[in-house]
């Protein structure tokens, strides 16, 4: 059994949905988890609140009171690549994060991810991601250092004001010459079925990237995505409405059967690129992960 380290924070919402008790309610806030489950983790002690004081089965429901609990995976995956810090000063660490890895816990993943793997390693036990990539994209993260500045490095995500550049490489047919192509995609993306797919819409758009081709071989080619919004799988659904899926996917065009992730085969996708006026130094800053993605030949 993987318990977090770490608490996970959740806040009663200010409408009370029909309960008594803050143990009905984390049965139906988490459909998934027996009630038995819940019970058990109350009864051992890992349910409590801000303070410190213990929830029990008989705990009142009060709106908006946070509720501090720990996520238990039976049998948690061990991700086999390693992330590197790549700098790091008073306020903020940047890290590229390797295939496979989580950002922050979820689903199977509580312990195991780059979050924590961080906190461990430097012993910055308040380290916090500023953004997401998702698990199966590779590339650079920042993490705030410094709860004081973080707010700061929030607004520079929220307004938008950080460039980012990212790599993929996929597979082509009798295609002619690409290169130096250029693409801007504008659409609407909405949540398909199941929810986490995203799937283009009609109506105004909210999702806008760039994208350019900069090698090609016989079957494949190797793009520079440079993304103006940031809506979930934004760059894997407009390569995939150029005609050109990203190599690997297994969510677009079409979504395959649950599997173990294939460590050989990973999605060949890779942020490699952030830029931005620090919010805190006022430096310029720029960082870029020295690995490339290689074209299959």
């Amino acid at each position: 059994m993987a318990i977090s380290q770490q608490p996970s924070i959740l806040s009663l919402p200010q409408i009370n949905p029909g309960v008594c008790t803050v143990l009905e309610y984390l049965i139906i806030k988490f459909p998934y988890v027996d009630s038995q489950v819940w019970l058990q983790r109350i009864t051992d002690g890992k349910v409590h609140r801000q303070d410190g004081s213990l929830i029990t089965p008989q705990c009142p429901f009060k709106t908006q009171q946070r509720i501090f609990y720990y996520r238990e995976v039976e049998n948690e995956p061990i991700i086999p690549f390693k992330e590197t810090i790549i700098f790091q000063d008073n306020h903020i660490l940047v890290a590229y994060k390797p295939h496979f890895l989580p950002v922050t816990p979820g689903g199977l993943f509580v312990n195991e991810c780059l979050q924590n793997r961080l906190r461990n390693s430097t012993g910055i036990t308040d380290l916090q991601a500023l953004h997401r990539l998702d698990r199966v994209t590779a590339g650079l993260v920042i993490f705030s250092k410094n709860t004081q500045t973080r707010h700061c490095y929030h607004e520079l995500f929220k307004t938008k004001k950080i460039q980012k550049t990212y790599q993929a490489i996929a597979k082509i047919s009798n295609e002619k010459n690409l290169i130096g192509q250029q693409w801007e995609i504008k659409n609407r993306l909405e949540p398909a079925v199941p929810r986490f797919r995203m799937k283009v819409s009609d109506g105004p758009f909210n999702s806008h990237s760039l994208i350019k081709c900069v090698e090609q071989s016989n079957q494949h080619a190797l793009f520079e995505l440079n993304p103006v919004t940031g809506k979930t799988h934004q760059l894997r659904v407009h390569m995939e409405s150029l005609g050109w899926p990203i190599l690997h996917d297994k969510y677009y065009p079409t979504l395959e059967p649950l599997s173990a992730d294939n460590y050989q085969s990973p999605l060949q996708l890779l942020a490699k690129t952030l830029q931005f006026i620090d919010p805190v130094t006022l430096q310029q800053r720029k960082f870029t992960f020295d690995g490339e993605l290689s074209l299959p030949y």
